[in-house]
């Protein structure tokens, strides 16, 4: 006579000794008294990826990660779980958090304004909970590459010296208020300590745009290289798209006549330093800098890095969901000035 009966604690850990034991799912079922696709089940709800002390990784079943599960699934009975049933949203979710390292809010955010054919639709708070309480098949909170900061307050360190260049202070209001298209901010990204190879970055204050170039070193005179192939690569234009670039007191800036003058004689960009000790008075540079380190992470050789794998992750920056432009892509709003640059010249 078949039984059916919800399993207790004590069954989940029979079940592991038996499945350690080399058990087949047949014999447990008999064992504990259940239809064999209660153990497939079972055995499905607490598997895990285990490292072994050799550090090769095997999937293993824990009683307590089931457990965990069956209970969550208690607690939303009587109510609608949303996307419970709509398995090609969940699977989008997973791929795009797991293998693309998107955010919760990116993912959805995409979804919106891609119009994505679901036939569910959850808010950022939803997803968040779904993932906490282990509802996605391979999808948990380890897989969340962004965690929450506390915010730092902001001060201005007065300077000891004067810098190469004309400082912050004297940036229009224009651009402090990012309403108008072309200004900059530029930044290194530093590796492997002792190694040669960094990545010059460039950020575009309104549209968040990323350009990253590996450079030799972290010298002036290769940021000075760097500018002129920008230059030489957008030509005339180079000095619409480029109308100012703000930078830190770093050595690799302190060229500031090189960096503003233009292959062809005269000037092509203006330079602006910030205050010392003040990365947030380039905020763009820094949140862009996060997105990069998810590909490139802290003790990267960027002298083993290939000029493929840069431009890889500078496609995927600027394709990536903000929600600052309300879930769309620095790319798209990127071309969309660009487009008007080209009309009016």
């Amino acid at each position: 006579m078949r039984k059916f009966k919800q399993l207790t604690w004590n069954d989940r850990l029979k079940i592991e000794t038996m499945i350690l034991d080399g058990k087949e799912k047949k014999e447990i079922a008999e064992r504990i008294q259940v239809h064999i696709s209660t153990i497939y089940r079972e055995v499905k709800r607490g598997r895990y990826e285990h490292k072994n002390s050799d550090w090769t990784m095997e999937e293993r079943y824990s009683p307590e990660i089931a457990d965990k599960k069956y209970r969550v699934s208690l607690s939303e009975k009587g109510s609608h779980l949303k996307i419970g049933k709509d398995h090609k949203l969940a699977q989008y979710i997973e791929n795009k958090i797991i293998k693309e390292k998107y955010s919760p809010a990116a993912v959805l955010g995409e979804v919106k304004n891609m119009e994505k054919e679901f036939s569910t639709t959850i808010c950022v708070t939803t997803l968040y909970s779904y993932i906490d309480k282990g509802l996605f098949l391979n999808l948990t909170n380890k897989n969340l590459v962004v965690k929450g900061e506390r915010k730092r307050k902001c001060k201005k360190i007065r300077p000891k010296r004067a810098p190469k260049g004309d400082s912050i202070e004297k940036r229009p209001k224009e651009i402090d208020d990012r309403t108008t298209f072309g200004h900059w901010e530029m930044d290194s990204v530093v590796g492997k300590k002792g190694k040669n190879g960094v990545l010059l970055v460039l950020t575009e204050r309104l549209s968040r745009e990323e350009i990253e170039l590996k450079v030799k070193d972290g010298t002036s005179e290769s940021v000075v290289k760097a500018l002129n192939m920008l230059e030489r690569r957008y030509g005339r234009l180079f000095y619409e798209i480029f109308k100012s670039i703000t930078v830190d007191n770093g050595s690799e800036f302190a060229d500031c006549e090189g960096m503003e003058k233009s292959i062809h004689g005269g000037k092509r960009t203006k330079i602006y330093y910030c205050h010392p000790y003040s990365s947030w008075e380039r905020g763009s540079n820094e949140n862009g800098n996060k997105l990069i380190r998810r590909h490139f992470p802290k003790g990267t050789d960027f002298s083993k890095v290939t000029e493929e794998q840069v431009a890889r992750a500078e496609e995927w920056q600027n394709n990536y969901p903000r929600r600052i432009l309300g879930y769309r892509t620095a790319e798209n709003v990127f071309n969309e000035h660009l487009e008007n640059l080209k009309m009016q010249a």
